[in-house]
This record gives structure tokens, C-alpha cells and sequence, in this order.
């Protein structure tokens, strides 16, 4: 009869790359801050103290996970005009932000950040600047972009719906409480635009983007 050993499942073998996976996987499903290396360890099926083996400290591991997300933004294509990379890059952004709302307050706080991490930044001002933005104009572009980027994640994480049908609900519900005659434009946009077929949050993001976009293409044509 085989041993317990014998028959048990091999268990896969620890590396940074594991944990810095299951960390990610983590703070997607319980937020950063349940984020311990002891409950790491529990996930990994290790002691705590293994984790260390591989990542030096928590800080480590932080500057690791930032870096995954970083590394999932689209970056520019060469060849592809600036705008419709920014476009494209602020998109995708938006679109990993969601996928990890854990990371919207920490991927600017790291001061040592990965590979991925400065492959992105590098690759955006490269765009830019071969878009013909000056270096100063290619800074204000990249700060207002990223802030437009991180605001609307943030905003979005913390909304109390996330389908078409919970908007309406929690709309609706706004609006069944408030005197309508004493908040008159409140009423108006909830009844004439929120609660109008199709209404989505979200299709927002979109439009100011463009309105950015727009506006730095003007200035760059004016020789700003």
C-alpha cells in the first residue's frame, strides 16, 4: 500500500514569481490591506518565513505586485500615431485598474520600481516625443492624462453600482428621497439622462478622454 508521501500530489515548488502571482491574486479577491505574508504563506501552503527566501520584505513584494500591473498596460505600438496610442494605452489602463482596484493608490508611491514598470513609462514618453511634444509639453500631457486615468478608476471603485440596472436602482432611489422642487438640475439629470435606456457610468471615461486628447493636439499644432 502506498504511503501518504507516496500518493500526495507534488507539491509546486516556491519562487518569486508564485508569490508574486498569488500576492496579486490576493489583493484582487480581499484588498491590500488583508495582504500579510502570513496569510501569503497560508495561500502558498508555506510558513510565513519561506516567503523570505524570495522577496526580501514587505516592501519587496509591494514594488513586485506593482510591477505585474504595470506590466499588463498596453503599451504605444511603434508606428502608431500619438494620439490613437494614448488612446489606446488609457483604455487599457483604465481596464487593468479595474482588474486590480488595489493598485490605483500604490503604482505611483513605489521610489524602486520593476522592469515592467519602467518599460511602460519609457515607452509613453517615447510616443510622445516622437509625436513632436516638447519635453515640458510631454510632462503636462503625462500628468494630466495619468490623473484623468487614476481619478475615474478611484471614482469608479468606490461607486455604489456597477450594472445598468443597480444604477437605475440606486437613481431611482435617490430620487424617490429628495424634494425634486428644492434640487431641481438633480432631478433633471437623473430622470432625463441616468435613468434613460442604455445609461452607463462608464461611457464617461471615453468622453473626456477625447476632450484631453483634442485639446493637446490643438496645442501641438499651435506650436505649443
Amino acid at each position: 500500500m502506498a504511503s501518504r508521501e507516496q500518493t500526495a500530489a507534488p507539491r509546486a515548488r516556491l519562487s518569486r514569481e508564485r508569490i508574486l502571482d498569488a500576492a496579486v491574486a490576493l489583493a484582487d479577491t480581499s484588498g491590500i490591506e488583508s495582504l500579510t505574508m502570513r496569510k501569503l504563506g497560508a495561500t502558498l501552503g508555506v510558513e510565513a518565513m519561506s516567503l523570505y527566501n524570495h522577496v526580501a520584505n514587505k516592501d519587496e513584494l509591494l514594488d513586485g505586485m506593482v510591477d505585474i500591473v504595470f506590466g499588463e498596460i498596453d503599451l504605444p505600438v511603434g508606428g502608431a500615431d500619438w494620439k490613437t496610442a494614448m488612446r489606446r494605452r488609457a483604455i487599457s489602463f483604465r481596464e487593468v485598474l479595474a482588474r486590480h482596484p488595489w493598485a490605483i493608490g500604490l503604482m505611483e508611491s513605489r521610489t524602486t520600481p520593476g522592469p515592467a514598470t519602467l518599460r511602460s513609462h519609457d515607452a509613453l514618453l517615447g510616443c510622445l516625443r516622437d509625436g513632436g511634444f516638447s519635453i515640458e509639453m510631454t510632462a503636462h500631457a503625462v500628468s494630466t492624462l495619468d490623473s484623468y486615468i487614476y481619478g475615474f478608476a478611484l471614482q469608479e471603485k468606490y461607486l455604489p453600482f456597477d450594472t445598468e440596472e443597480e444604477t437605475a436602482e440606486v437613481a431611482q432611489a435617490i430620487l424617490d428621497q429628495m424634494p425634486t422642487d428644492e434640487y431641481p438640475h438633480l432631478a433633471e439629470l437623473a430622470v432625463k439622462h441616468v435613468l434613460q435606456p442604455g445609461y452607463n457610468y462608464g461611457d464617461e471615461f471615453e468622453f473626456g478622454l477625447a476632450l484631453m486628447l483634442d485639446g493637446f493636439e490643438r496645442l501641438l499644432a499651435g506650436g505649443a
